[in-house]
């Protein structure tokens, strides 16, 4: 009985697996759209990347910008990933804070990343998104904390993600910041949680340590 109950199973595990693959190949093509072309791209130059016919693209998202979205926030969560594989020592709001300076070094680490952002950030609206998204919990659970400054914090946070995102679009659209000016633009920044200008160059000055590995 158990041999059949696992040979009744295998068909519907064969069939998840190649699902996923299919998902996260279109996935991948996306990605690479996004840094070649942007998400103004048509459907039919998607097509061209990934290989498929339309009807494949539209039997696992809804639609382009559905793939798209997934696309960045892939890459947006993978690079965080990869860049906080080395521990530092510091209290949490630092660590947290390294990891949002982490982002202004991309293209030193991370080339196709850094083109997608180039093309993705444009859009004003979906930088704020990106910003808003699990930073927005975890800076709500240090404002609790007391570590930043609780009081209106959905305005805090929108102001901060308009600010956060103005810093990356000067780096990766406009190219009108470095990496050492966004710094600096950011330690500025960090006065909407009440942050002591003495406390944010301390912060924007701690070295930041990326994993020896490419990713």
């Amino acid at each position: 009985m158990a041999v059949k109950k696992q040979a009744a199973k295998a068909p519907g595990g064969r069939q998840a697996a190649y699902t996923a693959r299919n998902r996260a190949a279109l996935i991948k093509a996306g990605q690479r759209v996004l840094a070649e072309i942007g998400p103004q791209a048509t459907i039919e130059q998607l097509v061209e990347f990934a290989e498929v016919s339309p009807t494949t693209i539209y039997k696992y998202f809804e639609n382009k910008e559905a793939l798209f979205g997934e696309a960045f926030n892939q890459s947006w969560e993978s690079w965080i990933e990869w860049s906080n594989q080395v521990s530092t020592s510091g209290e949490r709001l630092e660590r947290v804070l390294d990891t949002g300076r982490k982002l202004f070094w991309v293209k030193e680490h991370d080339p196709l990343f850094a083109k997608i952002l180039h093309n993705t950030l444009k859009d004003q609206a979906l930088a704020t998104r990106a910003v808003l998204g699990e930073g927005s919990r975890v800076f709500k659970e240090l404002a609790k904390a007391g570590d930043l400054k609780f009081e209106d914090f959905d305005k805090r946070i929108l102001l901060w993600a308009n600010i956060y995102a103005g810093i990356l679009i000067g780096i990766y659209v406009t190219e009108s910041l470095s990496p050492s000016e966004a710094e600096t633009a950011f330690g500025i920044g960090l006065s909407v949680w009440g942050i002591t200008e003495a406390k944010a160059k301390k912060i924007i000055s701690r070295p930041l340590v990326f994993p020896l590995h490419a990713i």
